[in-house]
């Protein structure tokens, strides 16, 4: 490698986070980020990293695509078939990070998932691009296979529904709703001295801390 990867580093020095500028509530703090992150990202400021573990204990992590904050939920779509849809059903205790490089800044976030009512995720399921819903329905996500065969599943999908304007909601697809019982906001900040502020839900009542970088 030209570059040893024990020599890259970054001072991080664009923005502070101090604790008399955190609301009680981290809702309405994760909802300025969220704002301020669609504005200054080019693409996908919505990416988060999943991570789930199922009844074997291996951790997986993934990017996915946050859809909504629906009052104290993470709302997000997926297979229920694929390895996380299969790893959340042994186990709902998942961990959710955004990382904005752009704006030095990261939320982690600690909850329980659970499956989003039907009719939730068939509205969304027809708001997506028509090549969007026949790629949800022909693909086994997670299962081994080869292109041809993906390709050919897609052709069957599309040839099957070409006179239709939306396609059925497949039953192995749907949404996901994360409820958070710890959220972090970190910033970054220079010589390491990063800001970070921790939520904990205590009795439906949100404990605000400073951790140490």
């Amino acid at each position: 490698m030209e570059k040893n990867l024990a020599e890259l580093r970054e001072s991080y020095d664009k923005n502070e986070l101090l604790e008399d500028q955190c609301p009680e509530n981290p809702y309405i703090l994760i909802q300025k980020w969220l704002e301020e992150a669609t504005i200054s990202i080019e693409k996908d400021a919505n990416a988060m990293f999943l991570s789930t573990v199922g009844k074997d204990g291996q951790p997986s992590s993934r990017t996915v695509l946050l859809k909504e904050v629906h009052e104290d939920k993470f709302i997000f779509y997926t297979n229920y078939k694929g390895r996380k849809g299969t790893q959340m059903a042994e186990n709902p205790k998942v961990s959710l990070l955004f990382w904005w490089k752009e704006l030095e800044r990261q939320i982690r976030i600690e909850g329980i998932v659970q499956k989003v009512p039907k009719e939730v995720s068939e509205t969304y399921f027809h708001s997506r691009p028509y090549g969007s819903q026949i790629g949800a329905t022909a693909s086994p996500q997670s299962q081994i296979t080869t292109k041809d065969q993906l390709i050919e599943n897609f052709k069957f999908i599309e040839e099957k529904y070409k006179d239709q304007d939306e396609l059925p909601l497949p039953d192995h697809w749907g949404g996901y709703a994360v409820t958070a019982h710890l959220i972090e906001f970190w910033q970054g900040r220079p010589n390491r001295m990063h800001d970070r502020v921790e939520y904990m839900l205590d009795n439906q009542i949100w404990i605000k801390v400073r951790l140490a970088p």
